[in-house]
């Protein structure tokens, strides 16, 4: 299936409306769409942030561009993110940074299992499985942020 390129300008529309008098050109985006560099994928924009960090800084990264780590509900997410998550407040109990809680997981065979005793956070694409694993937040990795369109 080929994708057709239309134009940002096709992508809007302009009407007229008179102030005072006066008519006025409005353009009204027809089509929410992501800022430049991001991907969309159904409602959200997702960005991928080469630059390892850890945990805090990759999220404190994502909300400086209004945005937050990803979160994944589905396989079909799960395919378009792979990247990082958390359950820092309560040991075993994961939820998104979004506020939502963890519903859908790829966890690796024995995974989440807390080796270390500070897995607070999650591993995307581990192995050659590239399934989930919990990983400590001090550990430096790539991220993706995500945005609602």
């Amino acid at each position: 299936m080929k994708l057709l390129a239309v134009s940002p300008l096709l992508l809007a529309i302009m009407t007229l409306t008179t102030v005072a008098g006066e008519y006025k050109t409005i353009l009204i985006n027809k089509f929410p769409s992501c800022p430049p560099g991001w991907t969309p994928w159904l409602d959200r924009c997702f960005y991928y942030v080469a630059k390892p960090m850890i945990w805090g800084d990759a999220q404190r990264n994502c909300q400086s561009m209004k945005a937050n780590l990803a979160s994944v509900h589905s396989l079909e997410e799960y395919q378009v993110i792979q990247k990082v998550i958390s359950d820092a407040s309560k040991e075993g109990y994961w939820f998104w940074m979004d506020g939502t809680r963890l519903i859908y997981a790829n966890w690796c065979p024995g995974e989440p299992n807390n080796t270390s005793g500070n897995e607070s956070c999650m591993e995307m694409n581990f192995s050659g499985n590239k399934c989930m694993n919990d990983q400590g937040c001090s550990s430096k990795f790539p991220s993706v942020c995500v945005g609602r369109i």
